[in-house]
């Protein structure tokens, strides 16, 4: 069976389709980082941190209706070329175990549950993740270490920190205690459902991405199949009817303004810049974090320069000790011993003065006179080291 990687027809490859897919976390991760990296400069950017769901959950509300708007695509699925329209199955006569495909624009609530499915369960499914990490954290610390030492302590209101957890004073002891214990039992049932919900959701997703790999089915994931909805490639006179179609919406917007004449620009004004805005949000938010990146790696490389130790070139080799008058002479071939003048055998050196020898005579000569035969330096026996390499 022959996979289409070439990008033919109308129908988006297997790989576009995973990339649409990768992009939102990606880019997630991307702001993640770049905000924590701002937050080390400027804590303000730390709430922003504390709370990085909601805020990704409102920029992702914004761009997606913006782009299924404008493009009848999500965010991510407009970047590569594709829009989303409305499949109609309907089962063939003569085939009945093939399914013809109508396609058609995607209808208004389409549209909004398309928002659901890309921004809101992906927020609430982080949520469930984030309460099960906790609470899987919590009881492997209640194994380890008890359970009479974490927590909170009900009596006094105060946290395992000390930090005041600014409980009302009209609330009795029996609605502390019973807050308390409808919260455990709520983390309880999604500690203990959230791994079959996840199992399944990834299952599902798995198995409709290996029939999709496989030409058995039109949809990449379950939620296309829920909405009847099929990612197509777009024409080239389809953006152009789609941007067609903008610009008349727009126009229309403009319009309805009401008020003055300088209401009405003031207006004009704030509109043309909120779609300035938002066409260009896709790619410059993008651009932006490659952009950040960039200047990271860039600052990051200068520093480790900056920082790096500086390497030096090797100092020279000192220069060799001076013959003495009264000393042996060297011989006029370097591998005969200044000794004996003749062939070295089992070299040594002698350590104080650096010049080589046969072992049994510099061993004897040393051991007489207590210094190097050439240069008349004091030398002992432990001064003499063997040499596996003559040179």
């Amino acid at each position: 069976m022959l996979f289409q990687v070439g990008g033919h027809g109308k129908r988006p490859t297997f790989f576009e389709m995973a990339a649409t897919q990768q992009l939102p976390p990606s880019l997630r991760a991307a702001l993640t980082y770049s905000f924590g990296v701002l937050a080390q400069r400027r804590p303000f950017f730390h709430k922003v941190l504390d709370y990085d769901d909601e805020f990704f959950a409102m920029l992702m509300i914004v761009l997606e209706t913006h782009s299924l708007r404008t493009t009848e695509a999500s965010f991510s699925e407009s970047l590569y070329g594709l829009r989303r329209r409305s499949a109609k199955l309907s089962q063939g006569k003569e085939a009945p175990h093939t399914d013809s495909v109508e396609h058609s624009g995607i209808e208004k609530h389409q549209k909004i549950l398309s928002v659901v499915f890309l921004v809101v369960l992906p927020y609430f499914k982080s949520k469930l993740h984030s309460v099960y990490r906790a609470q899987r954290d919590a009881m492997l610390q209640d194994t380890l270490w008890g359970a009479g030492d974490v927590g909170m302590d009900e009596s006094d209101g105060f946290s395992e920190r000390g930090e005041n957890l600014h409980i009302p004073a009209e609330l009795t002891d029996n609605d502390r205690s019973r807050s308390a214990r409808v919260k455990n039992l709520v983390k309880r049932i999604i500690s203990a459902c959230y791994p079959w919900i996840h199992a399944t959701n990834e299952g599902l997703s798995f198995a409709y991405q290996l029939l999709y790999l496989l030409d058995a089915t039109s949809f990449y994931s379950p939620a296309l199949h829920i909405l009847t909805v099929n990612v197509c490639r777009a024409t080239g006179q389809e953006l152009m009817d789609a941007s067609s179609k903008v610009s008349k919406n727009r126009m229309r917007e403009r319009e309805r303004l009401w008020g003055p004449a300088w209401l009405k620009a003031v207006q004009g004004v704030l509109l043309s810049s909120l779609y300035r805005t938002l066409d260009y949000a896709q790619t410059g938010l993008i651009a932006a974090v490659f952009f950040f990146k960039m200047m990271e790696w860039w600052y990051q490389s200068a520093e480790e320069r900056m920082t790096a130790p500086t390497v030096y070139p090797p100092p020279p080799p000192p220069p060799p000790p001076k013959v003495a008058e009264e000393g042996i002479p060297l011989p006029p071939d370097r591998t005969l011993c200044p000794l004996c003048t003749s062939k070295r055998t089992n070299p040594a050196v002698v350590a104080a003065s650096g010049f080589v020898f046969c072992y049994s005579c510099i061993f004897k000569y040393v051991s007489r006179y207590k210094r190097c035969p050439v240069t008349l330096m004091p030398v002992n026996v432990d001064q003499i080291r063997r040499l596996f390499h003559d040179v």
